[in-house]
């Protein structure tokens, strides 16, 4: 553990960087000046400078919060706020006396009451039987479990409505009131059993467990369901900013016919002699995008993640084509047509689409298939993206007709959700399809965007 404040500070600099919050030398610099300005003793101005000079993004700080109740704890075992002589004992007190307690604190209690109520719960219930023989450890379930607070909220609603009319809003008030101060109890265990933890284990090895990274650095090889949920919301920026980076992209790469009536008109100045060329500029419109999606259950979170951007891109191009693959390949645009629920789109693409002949990807037959089927699909207007891991299970990589898909395409980009290290390994044939077109790591968010920004 941490012995002085230097220390501490240095300790939660290095955990939030390892968390996957940037924090920059200056910054932590900044932090440490901050310091010594507030009052130390107050542990939310303690919390406020901290955020103000370290934390950049909302998405950062719920993971700053929960290493900062782990490096500044609220309190230490065994210290606790004194008790007035009428106050319930929470080691005597029956559990029902418990629930009623907690009913009050779920209704009107303090954020101090609601924290040293939940210390004192994990110091009654919280420590059980760990894995190891002869070891114990602490556990949130087993306090919710003793307490059940979501099993109050009939009680309350009957005191505190007193013969009210149900239903009213009244009652939507006090259920929101509670299930408010249930999120706010479960947080308080949380934390006080992460702190115990960190007191039996030391701090560095429950911070590394105890922080999700941020959602711009989840690997989508690893996303769940609520993850993909989150990102749902990040995806209508993305696409955005690739429509008009392909767009300019679009616009530098052509110039516009030769304006002759301008160049005739400025070779007056030398005699008649046209030293000067002058073009038309070019007209501005969106491009068209084809996107070829590995659909396979390797890549599955992968490819439900493209799936969503494919979906945004719709409103961003003047036309979006949408090809799904694992050994055969099918067109799957007609799943995303507008005002249709992405999630429902995703659930009937599964079931109605053929993409699948024996379930064992294939990218050379995938290619070859595409070619024959949709090659008009490409022309000299379209971006060309592919989204995939390249493993096709040692089948051959069929790299000749993707030089002709690329060779027609005026764009064409290859994003990969494996790590650098990984490609060319096993049967990945990575390395011979970027030696085509340009292969990126592609893992999260964060590698995305990076990847858009290269498109200036």
């Amino acid at each position: 553990m941490p012995d002085s404040l230097v220390d501490r500070h240095v300790g939660f600099v290095h955990a939030l960087r390892a968390a996957g919050v940037p924090v920059s030398v200056a910054e932590g610099l900044d932090a440490a000046h901050a310091l010594r300005v507030i009052e130390l003793a107050d542990r939310e101005s303690l919390r406020a400078a901290y955020a103000a000079t370290l934390v950049k993004k909302p998405a950062h700080r719920p993971g700053f919060d929960v290493l900062f109740d782990l490096w500044f704890p609220a309190a230490t075992t065994g210290m606790y706020a004194e008790r007035p002589e009428k106050a319930m004992n929470p080691e005597e007190a029956t559990v029902e006396e418990l629930r009623e307690h907690l009913a009050s604190l779920l209704t009107g209690g303090t954020d101090q009451e609601m924290r040293e109520f939940a210390q004192a719960m994990v110091e009654r219930f919280g420590r059980q039987p760990a894995a190891a023989p002869g070891r114990q450890g602490w556990f949130s379930y087993s306090v919710m479990r003793a307490l059940s607070p979501e099993t109050l909220m009939a009680g309350i609603l009957r005191n505190v409505l007193a013969g009210q009319e149900r239903g009213g809003l009244a009652e939507k008030t006090v259920r929101r009131q509670v299930d408010t101060g249930v999120r706010r109890f479960e947080e308080a265990v949380a934390t006080d059993v992460r702190r115990r933890i960190a007191e039996d284990s030391g701090i560095e090895r429950i911070a590394r467990s105890a922080v999700r990274p941020p959602l711009d650095q989840i690997d989508f090889l690893r996303v769940t369901k609520a993850d993909l949920a989150r990102l749902r919301r990040e995806v209508y920026p993305l696409a955005r900013r690739l429509a008009a980076r392909l767009t300019i992209k679009h616009r530098k790469g052509r110039r516009g016919r030769l304006d002759f009536r301008r160049t005739m008109r400025a070779s007056l100045q030398s005699g008649g002699v046209p030293l000067t060329t002058h073009f038309r500029p070019p007209r501005p419109h969106k491009p068209e995008l084809v996107i070829l999606c590995d659909t396979s259950d390797s890549v599955s979170s992968f490819a439900h993640f493209t799936l969503l951007l494919t979906y945004a891109l719709r409103e961003q191009f003047t036309k979006v084509r949408a090809f799904g693959f694992v050994d055969t390949v099918d067109e799957i645009t007609r799943f995303f047509v507008p005002g249709a629920d992405v999630v429902e789109a995703m659930t009937r693409l599964a079931s109605e689409a053929d993409m699948v002949r024996f379930g064992r990807t294939n990218y050379g037959h995938a290619l070859e298939r595409f070619s024959e089927r949709y090659g008009d699909a490409i022309g000299p207007k379209t971006s060309l993206l592919i989204l995939g891991d390249a493993r096709s299970n040692y089948q051959p990589p069929a790299l000749h007709v993707l030089k002709d898909l690329v060779s027609r395409s005026r764009h064409a980009y290859w994003l990969n959700p494996e790590p650098r290290r990984q490609w060319d390994t096993g049967d990945s044939v990575a390395g011979d399809y970027s030696t085509v077109v340009p292969m990126y790591e592609c893992r999260n968010v964060a590698q995305l965007t990076a990847f858009i920004e290269t498109l200036a």
